[in-house]
């Protein structure tokens, strides 16, 4: 099994250091790093997928924005950058709510020390503290696998999506370091096979069973009782507790709901956007058609029939066993117990 570099890696100082970035686009195939040095090209990286994942893209824009400002020479020049280089990153992809969450951060940070040290410092805080998070998730969720379980997942949630373990993953990788041996179901994730390509690559580098599966196979397996527990990870939870995650979530929602089976959303604290009531006001990426019309590199389009891609869907609150955090499991999921949580 190949070694991964870090996904996400500072080099260098903030005057003339630069972000490295693992291009998720090249794997399993390739492992290539990305070297990026200005605004605009993390923002190319960020649309084009070469870094994914709410918590990855939101510790790369931290960084972004000090990429974003070293130029300035003077006070009003940073702030002018530091306001223009947030805009551009924060427009990258709409859905995932830890990209302006991170880079308001930053940009408050820069407001009170205008200083590239100081705005270096506070990507480096993102960064670490997001591992932290993931580690409080997989401490949390683990006990929710049981020995011998089958576990379903959708797209990618480990280290590849994050700075740490990963959200979802993180629960399988702890409770597989506290000795529980159960095997996991990977959806492929049409139409980029996040799934197949990086989620079983996670997992198997870990020495835990996986299955890769098409995505319209799931719910079948759901309903035949082959499934004991579903993981997902989200990109923006409302203050309801609707989450906003990857294009067929809510199918597997449903077919959960309908059989007995348990789903739960993993996401970290900074994934929530209490300032929406729910999930109905949450942003849905739609992403380039060709991305439906071609498989492996190779077009399978016919003349004149178009193509629809929404990247993300949303699964109302309701329909879950619980949202997995790092403060703790909120159960049952509604309004009163997002807010007991999380606050707000």
């Amino acid at each position: 099994m190949m070694a991964l570099p870090p996904t996400i890696a500072w080099s260098g100082t903030a005057r003339d250091g630069h972000l490295e970035l693992l291009d998720q686009t090249c794997l399993p195939q390739r492992v290539e790093v990305l070297r990026i040095g200005d605004v605009e090209s993390l923002v190319a990286a960020i649309r084009r997928l070469s870094v994914r994942g709410a918590p990855a893209i939101g510790v790369a824009a931290a960084y972004g924005v000090v990429l974003g400002v070293r130029d300035a020479a003077n006070g009003d020049a940073f702030h002018e950058l530091l306001r223009s280089a947030g805009d551009a990153l924060i427009a990258a992809r709409p859905t995932a709510v830890n990209l302006p969450w991170a880079v308001r951060r930053m940009q408050a940070a820069g407001t009170h020390a205008a200083s590239l040290d100081a705005l270096l410092d506070e990507a480096r805080a993102i960064h670490e503290e997001d591992r932290a998070l993931c580690r409080a998730m997989g401490e949390a969720g683990a006990p929710l696998v049981r020995e011998g379980a089958t576990v379903l997942t959708h797209c990618n949630t480990g280290r590849l999506a994050t700075a740490g373990d990963g959200t979802a993953l993180a629960v399988l990788f702890e409770a597989w370091r506290r000795g529980t041996r159960f095997r996991v179901l990977a959806d492929e994730t049409r139409p980029l096979l996040q799934g197949a390509r990086l989620t079983a690559l996670e997992l198997a580098a870990e020495g835990i069973p996986v299955d890769v599966i098409a995505d319209g196979a799931a719910a079948g397996l759901i309903a035949r009782g082959e499934v004991d527990l579903v993981l997902v990870g989200a990109d923006r939870v409302a203050g309801n507790g609707d989450a906003a995650n990857k294009v067929g979530t809510y199918g597997l929602a449903l077919a959960c709901h309908a059989h007995g089976v348990p789903m739960y959303v993993v996401a970290p604290t900074t994934t929530f956007d209490l300032g929406l009531e729910d999930g109905s006001m949450i942003p849905i990426e739609e992403r380039d058609p060709a991305e439906v019309l071609t498989l492996g590199g190779s077009g399978i389009e016919i003349p004149e029939v178009g193509a629809r891609n929404p990247a993300f869907d949303v699964t109302p609150g309701c329909l879950l066993a619980g949202i997995v955090t790092d403060r703790g499991i909120i159960r049952p999921v509604d309004a009163d117990a997002v807010r007991s949580m999380i606050g707000g």
